[in-house]
């Protein structure tokens, strides 16, 4: 029963959250410095992680094609299915859930306990609407493009450290990386990102929004948060590739 509870509750405030805005002048501008928060903000760690992960997928690729009658642009090829199908959409999506997903949730619970947020309703401010919206249109926004610049250095370190580790050459690598390319799976991969944009971020409001007590509550929302919307993601991920891949 508590799950149907709190299904119901989520559809409810997100109804609420993209409601009418009262100001369309300061959701837009609110919706820029989300934009500058969740996205730019998660630039680095995004760049870093995929370069390393790019990396161990290729020098993994060649450790095992150990076979004499595998192609080398084999490496090349694993490694761009797998950064482009997974690795870029889904586990960064992961990562952005444990860094924005608590962020959002620490920062409305916050705002909750201190009763910032109750202070809005008094002043005629639809709370959820405002504090919601912006957070979730400028995930949906700025996420792909985080992605496609996954996508990119997570193929880019695989070919500088593959080459420079000597497990494949530079022109089977970047044969690899074009052999049999569908331009379906970026699409693919932009469509769950998407998705995965909105969930990190509905859901982590939604844990934020709700949160009960004083600073320990804002702590236990915000790992529920990182924990839920994973798990989401995960179901999703399955879902979406039933339907678009099989």
């Amino acid at each position: 029963m508590k799950l149907f509870f709190h299904v119901g509750r989520y559809y409810h405030l997100i109804w609420r959250a993209f409601s009418k805005p009262e100001n369309f002048k300061v959701y837009w501008w609110q919706t820029l410095k989300e934009i500058d928060s969740l996205g730019i903000g998660s630039f680095s760690i995004v760049a870093i992680i995929s370069i390393f992960m790019g990396a161990v997928i290729t020098i993994q690729s060649a450790v095992g094609f150990d076979n004499p009658w595998i192609p080398l642009y084999a490496v090349g090829f694993a490694a761009r299915d797998s950064i482009i199908l997974e690795f870029s959409p889904t586990i960064v999506s992961l990562i952005l859930a444990g860094k924005v997903g608590s962020n959002i949730a620490s920062e409305i619970g916050t705002m909750r306990v201190t009763e910032q947020i109750d202070a809005l309703e008094i002043m005629g401010i639809n709370s959820s609407g405002y504090l919601i919206l912006p957070k979730i249109l400028a995930a949906v926004f700025i996420n792909p493009f985080l992605i496609i610049l996954s996508m990119f250095l997570g193929i880019f370190g695989g070919w500088v450290f593959g080459v420079l580790t000597g497990v494949v050459s530079s022109y089977e690598y970047i044969y690899g990386i074009q052999y049999q390319f569908k331009p379906y799976h970026i699409n693919y991969a932009l469509i769950k990102t998407v998705v995965f944009a909105f969930i990190i971020t509905s859901v982590s409001a939604y844990h934020g929004y709700f949160t009960r007590g004083g600073a320990l509550e804002v702590g236990v929302s915000s790992t529920k948060a990182v924990v839920y919307s994973s798990i989401v993601i995960l179901l999703f991920n399955f879902l979406i590739t039933q339907i678009l891949l099989v």
